[in-house]
C-alpha cells in the first residue's frame, strides 16, 4: 500500500480528498498546517498531525519519519496566517522560504515550499489525481435550469459577480463569500461565476465551491451560479446541490 501525505488547511476539501485517497487503496498521512482544520479529517486518515505551516522543517521530518515520498496539499492556506498576531513564529527553513522570494503572493510563497519539499525527495502532486470525481462535467446541477438572462449573465469568466450584463463584483484578497456578499448588496438577483486561473497550478488552490459558498449566495440574494467544468470542485456535493435546490439557485458547469 503507497503511503501519500495530506497537508491540510481549513474547509471540508482536505476530508473529500483523503476519502478519494483511502478508495483508490492509498495509505494517507494528514499535516493540519492552520488552525481550524475540519474536526472529520483525523478520523478519514491512517495518522494525522497538527503543524503549523511556519514550522516547515517539523512537517518534512514528519513526513519522512511516515516514509511519505507524494503529497497532496489540499485547502485554504494564506500568507496572513504567517503574519497574524499570535501565529506560531516560523522555523528556520521557513525564515529562509520567506527570505528567498522575490514577492509575498500567496502563489509566490507556495511555490517555495514546493521547491522545498521536492528538494527533500519529496514529490508535490497534481491536486486533480485524487478528485477527479468532484470536478463536474458541462451541464446543468441542480433541478432548475437558468433562465435565458441568467445564461447571458454566465457568459462571464477567479470569482465575479454579475447583474443583467454588468459587472457588479471582482474576487480580491477578501475572498470569494465575501466577493459575493459585496456583488449582492449592489444587486438582488445576480449571478456569480468563479473559473480557474489561466496558468492555474493543480498541485495547490484549486478553484471550489462548497455549502459556504451557497450560504453566501443566498444572503446575496444570488440566483445563479457558473463554474468551470472539469478545473473546479464541487465539496460536499450533495449537501451543496441540495442547499442550492432548497433555495432555487441554479448551478451550470461550462
Amino acid at each position: 500500500m503507497e503511503t501519500i501525505g495530506l497537508l491540510s488547511g481549513i474547509g471540508h476539501l482536505p476530508v473529500d480528498v483523503a476519502l478519494s485517497a483511502k478508495s483508490m487503496g492509498y495509505r494517507v498521512i494528514a499535516v493540519g498546517v492552520v488552525p481550524d482544520i475540519d474536526p472529520e479529517l483525523a478520523e478519514a486518515v491512517d495518522a494525522y498531525y497538527d503543524i503549523h505551516i511556519g514550522k516547515i522543517g517539523k512537517i518534512i521530518s514528519t513526513l519522512k519519519k511516515n516514509d511519505v515520498k507524494t503529497v497532496t496539499m489540499i485547502g485554504k492556506v494564506t500568507k496572513e496566517l504567517l503574519y497574524k498576531a499570535g501565529a506560531v513564529v516560523p522555523d528556520l527553513r521557513a525564515i529562509k522560504i520567506l527570505a528567498s522570494v522575490p514577492d509575498r503572493k500567496d502563489d509566490t510563497i507556495m511555490n517555495a515550499i514546493v521547491k522545498e519539499l521536492e528538494g527533500e525527495g519529496i514529490k508535490v502532486m497534481d491536486q486533480t489525481l485524487l478528485i477527479q470525481p468532484l470536478l463536474p462535467p458541462p451541464g446543468v446541477l441542480t433541478q432548475r435550469m437558468p433562465t435565458e438572462a441568467e445564461v447571458a449573465d454566465m457568459d462571464i469568466g477567479q470569482t465575479v459577480v454579475v447583474k443583467d450584463r454588468a459587472l457588479m463584483a471582482v474576487e480580491a484578497i477578501e475572498g470569494t463569500d465575501a466577493c459575493i456578499l459585496r456583488g449582492g448588496t449592489l444587486g438582488k438577483g445576480v449571478i456569480v461565476a468563479k473559473t480557474a486561473k489561466p496558468a492555474q497550478d493543480n498541485r495547490f488552490d484549486m478553484p471550489s465551491i462548497g455549502t459556504k459558498t451557497m450560504e453566501s449566495m443566498i444572503a446575496a440574494g444570488a440566483t445563479g451560479l457558473v463554474i468551470e467544468a472539469g478545473r473546479t470542485l464541487l465539496v460536499e456535493k450533495e449537501k451543496t446541490l441540495a442547499l442550492a435546490d432548497a433555495h432555487n439557485i441554479t448551478i451550470v458547469a461550462r
